[in-house]
């Protein structure tokens, strides 16, 4: 199954990768020998060992684990990965959907951790120390705009940065934590009715300015309709249990993947491997085939 996803996400670089600069490795190599590791979960210096490899593969040389933490902070290869992505996107394009779900996953590490980007906030089943996963995910298997911030930044201030660049119109289901005025308005603006369950259930609106799309949602709440919609933002943890439970998918953070630009990296490759899973053996996703 590892080597699986591995040759195909490998196979998905090869395509967009257009440049060709005079280097030993080029960004390609560098994609595959990180996900080797990812796929995995290993660490990058298990990867550059000869020995981790199948024979078939071990023939080619291997870059060092200097030169591997050198490359992965350079633009190009995030720019690979987020050529990768878009390639995803546009194979899943035919899943256009007008429904959209947002919300978030926290992402833990242990407590007596020195991790100096981690911080302390609100995670599943109380206070915890780590970082937290924002996703806006559609009818795909990747999602349609995410973002990786610490614990302590609030879901709000996070999503009007992934709804302002959304696509498409539609409607945008959220939990509790997003229904604020301008959260409304922002969506709006993007083309898209935010639905979110009220804060105060059965309480009055009091005397501050309400977003006319809040009141637009609050009436949709109140008729079959719209309660239906509703019910479909129970997709998202469908989707937080698709990407956990697959072989090579994401787990809890590892203890050598810490600082926020490895953590970045890892939680991407692992959104790659994910729609390349599931369009390679989930028969909905006919592009797979």
């Amino acid at each position: 199954m590892e080597r699986e996803l591995w040759e195909s996400l490998c196979r998905l670089a090869g395509l967009v990768y257009n440049r060709k600069p005079r280097v030993l490795y080029t960004d390609e190599v560098i994609v595959a020998v990180y996900v080797w590791a990812v796929v995995h979960d290993r660490p990058v210096h298990w990867a550059c060992d000869a020995s981790n490899w199948p024979p078939d593969l071990a023939q080619w040389r291997l870059p060092s684990q200097p030169t591997m933490s050198r490359r992965l902070r350079t633009a190009t290869f995030e720019q690979l990965l987020y050529d990768i992505e878009n390639a995803l996107l546009s194979l899943t394009v035919i899943y256009h959907q007008w429904m959209r779900v947002i919300d978030g996953k926290s992402l833990p590490v242990g407590g007596p951790s020195k991790d100096a980007d981690t911080t302390w906030g609100r995670g599943s089943g109380g206070k915890q120390k780590g970082y937290k996963l924002h996703v806006i995910w559609g009818g795909g298997p990747l999602p349609i705009a995410w973002a990786l911030a610490g614990l302590n930044i609030n879901e709000r201030s996070v999503a009007r940065n992934l709804i302002r660049d959304l696509p498409g119109e539609g409607y945008l289901l959220g939990d509790r934590q997003y229904d604020a005025t301008a959260l409304y308005d922002v969506a709006a603006q993007a083309g898209y009715q935010l639905i979110a369950l009220p804060q105060r259930v059965g309480r009055a609106l009091g005397h501050r300015r309400q977003s006319p799309h809040r009141l637009r949602s609050l009436a949709l709440l109140n008729i079959p309709f719209g309660r239906a919609i509703d019910r479909y933002r129970r997709r998202i943890e469908h989707c937080f249990a698709q990407l956990t439970s697959f072989v090579g998918g994401l787990g809890p953070l590892p203890f050598w993947v810490r600082r926020f630009h490895r953590v970045r990296l890892w939680i991407h490759c692992k959104l790659l491997l994910h729609a390349v899973h599931n369009m390679k053996f989930q028969p909905k996703y006919p592009a797979g085939r």
